[in-house]
C-alpha cells in the first residue's frame, strides 16, 4: 500500500510508519442527585493527528521528492513557516494499492501546534526523525447586525457569515475530466475558490463517484455545477 502525505504543497519524502488520528468530544459527565450519573452529548471536539516521519539529510533511494532532492533543512522551514504563519492549512494523505487503485483519502484543515526533531546517529545516521502534532482547525466568524429603529421598537436582523472567494464560480455547468492526485477538495477550490464546496460538486456527480466522496478517480467525468 502507497501513501503520499502532504503538508500544504510539501510532499513529506518518507510515509510515515503510522499516523494517529483521535477524534475527540465534548461530552460532559454529570451527577443527579436521584439519578446517579449521566452523559450530556454534545458537538465533536477538535481532532488531533499526530505522527513522526523520517526527514533525509542526505539522498535515500527510497524518499520521494516532486522537483529533486532536498536537504533536511528545507523541510525544517516548511514546518517551522506553517508553525509561525498562524493560518491553517490542508494536511492531506493519499493512499492506493501498489497497483494504484485509490482507496480512501483523507483532506483536513489543520493547525501545526509543535514539531520535534529527533537525532538518533547510532539508528539514523545523518538523517533526522520528527514528530508532528496537528490540530483540526474550523472555520469562525462574527455577524453583523443591524439595528432598524421604527415607530414602535427597534428591529433587529442578522446577516450570514460572510465567505471569501478569490476564485469567480463558473457562470454555467462545466465538466472536469479527473486527473491523478486529484481530490474534490481542490477541483472545488479550483472552480469555486473554495475547497469547502466539495459537496456541490458530489452532490452533482453522486452516480459517477458512489456513496465515498474521498474516492475518485483518473477518467472520471464530473459535472462542476453554475455557481
Amino acid at each position: 500500500m502507497a501513501y503520499d502525505v502532504y503538508l500544504k504543497n510539501c510532499l513529506l519524502p518518507v510515509t510515515p510508519e503510522k499516523i494517529q488520528t483521535k477524534i475527540n468530544n465534548k461530552n460532559k459527565t454529570v451527577t443527579l442527585i436521584n439519578e446517579g450519573e449521566i452523559n450530556i452529548l454534545k458537538n465533536a471536539g477538535l481532532t488531533d493527528i499526530e505522527f513522526e516521519c523520517e526527514i533525509p539529510q542526505v539522498k535515500q533511494p527510497y524518499a520521494v521528492y516532486k522537483s529533486g532532492f532536498k536537504d533536511a533543512g528545507y523541510f525544517f522551514d516548511i514546518f517551522e513557516e506553517l508553525k509561525k504563519s498562524k493560518k491553517p492549512f490542508q494536511f492531506i494523505v493519499c493512499r492506493k494499492t501498489p497497483v494504484g487503485k485509490q482507496l480512501l483519502n483523507t483532506n483536513i484543515k489543520v493547525s501545526m501546534e509543535d514539531w520535534k526533531i529527533t537525532e538518533d546517529a547510532k539508528k539514523d545516521g545523518f538523517d533526522f526523525r520528527v514528530k508532528i502534532n496537528l490540530k483540526q482547525y474550523r472555520e469562525y466568524g462574527t455577524k453583523t447586525v443591524n439595528i432598524q429603529i421604527a415607530a414602535s421598537k427597534p428591529k433587529a436582523s442578522a446577516e450570514p457569515k460572510r465567505e471569501t472567494n478569490n476564485s469567480p464560480a463558473p457562470a454555467s455547468a462545466q465538466t472536469y475530466t479527473v486527473v491523478k492526485g486529484d481530490c474534490l477538495w481542490n477541483i472545488a477550490k479550483k472552480f469555486y475558490g473554495n475547497g469547502s464546496k466539495y459537496t456541490v460538486i458530489y452532490n452533482a456527480n453522486k452516480g459517477v463517484i458512489g456513496g465515498n466522496p474521498n474516492l475518485i478517480y483518473p477518467g472520471q467525468v464530473l459535472t462542476i455545477p453554475a455557481a
